[in-house]
C-alpha cells in the first residue's frame, strides 16, 4: 500500500551522483588505503511514495569496493533512487516524494506504513541517506539545515522564511548546543549528535537513544540548493564502520 507522499521533486540516483561528482571534493580516507579493496554484496531495496510502490532493483550498477576488514561486514543497499553502505544482513526500504528521496537500512524490516505511521521514528541502529530538493517543497528542510550549519547561505533561509508558509521561528539559527561539528568547507559539515541528545542527528527518522548519531551534510548551491545528508547510528561493536559509510557518501558514491 502506498504511504502518504513525502512533502519533494524526485532526484534520481544518477542525477544526484552527477551533481556530487561535479561539486563535491573527493577525499580518500586513510582507512580506505589500508588494504586492497574487495567487492561487497548488493541488496535491492523496494520503495514507496508519491506515485506508489516501486519494486527493488535487481541490478546494482557499479558496486563500490571496500578494504578489509570493513568489506566483510558491509553490503551495498540500492533503492530505485539512492544507494548506501550499511551492515550486512540488515533490511532496507526507500521513500520518495516531491521533497526528495531517502533510503533507510535497519536490522529489522520496515515499510511505508510504519515509517509514516503515528509511532514513526527509528529508536535503534539505522543508516539513513537523504537527498533533499532545495527547489521544491524540500526547501523548508534545506533552509532549516542551512540555518544551523551553513552560515554562508543564510540568505536562502531568510528567503524561504519570507514566503510566510512557515513561521520564522521554525528556522532557528546556530548549531545545536551539544552537537560536535567538523566544518570541512562552507558547504560540507560532519557532525555527531551525542547519546540521548537532540541535534542534527535527530532531524531525521532516527530518535535519540543511548548511542550517538554520526553524519554528514553536503549542500549544493549551484544545484538549486539540493542537500545530501547521511545519518549513521550503529551498535557499539560496529562503531568502526561509521566512518567508512560516511566516507562513501562524501566521495559521491550514491
Amino acid at each position: 500500500m502506498a504511504g502518504p507522499a513525502l512533502p519533494i521533486a524526485t532526484i534520481t540516483r544518477v542525477a544526484l551522483l552527477a551533481t556530487i561528482t561535479g561539486f563535491l571534493p573527493r577525499t580518500a580516507t586513510a582507512s580506505a588505503q589500508k588494504s586492497a579493496p574487495n567487492t561487497i554484496p548488493f541488496v535491492g531495496c523496494p520503495a514507496d511514495g508519491q506515485m506508489g510502490p516501486i519494486a527493488a532493483p535487481t541490478t546494482a550498477g557499479a558496486i563500490p569496493k571496500i578494504s578489509a576488514p570493513a568489506s566483510t561486514q558491509l553490503a551495498w543497499y540500492v533503492s530505485p533512487h539512492l544507494a548506501v553502505l550499511a551492515p550486512r544482513g540488515w533490511h532496507c526500504f526507500g521513500l520518495y516524494g516531491s521533497n526528495g528521496n531517502q533510503i533507510i537500512v535497519t536490522p529489522e524490516p520496515h515499510d511505508a506504513d510504519d515509517l509514516f505511521g503515528p509511532s514513526a521514528g527509528l529508536k535503534g541502529p539505522a543508516v539513513q541517506l537523504a537527498a533533499v530538493s532545495g527547489g521544491t517543497s524540500g526547501r523548508f528542510d534545506v533552509a532549516r539545515t542551512i540555518a544551523r550549519i551553513f552560515p554562508a547561505y543564510q540568505w536562502f533561509t531568510r528567503q524561504v522564511a519570507q514566503e510566510g508558509i512557515e513561521h520564522s521561528a521554525d528556522f532557528p539559527t546556530g548549531p545545536y548546543p551539544t552537537d560536535i561539528l567538523t566544518v570541512r568547507s562552507n558547504t560540507e559539515v560532519e557532525f555527531t549528535t551525542p547519546a540521548n541528545k537532540n541535534g542534527l542527528g535527530t532531524v531525521s527518522r532516527l530518535r535519540r537513544n543511548q548511542d550517538p548519531i554520526n553524519g554528514l551534510a553536503i549542500l549544493f548551491p549551484q544545484q538549486e540548493m539540493n542537500l545530501v545528508e547521511v545519518f549513521v547510528r550503529l551498535p557499539p561493536n560496529m562503531a568502526q564502520l561509521a566512518p567508512v559509510i560516511i566516507a562513501k557518501v562524501e566521495n559521491g558514491d550514491l
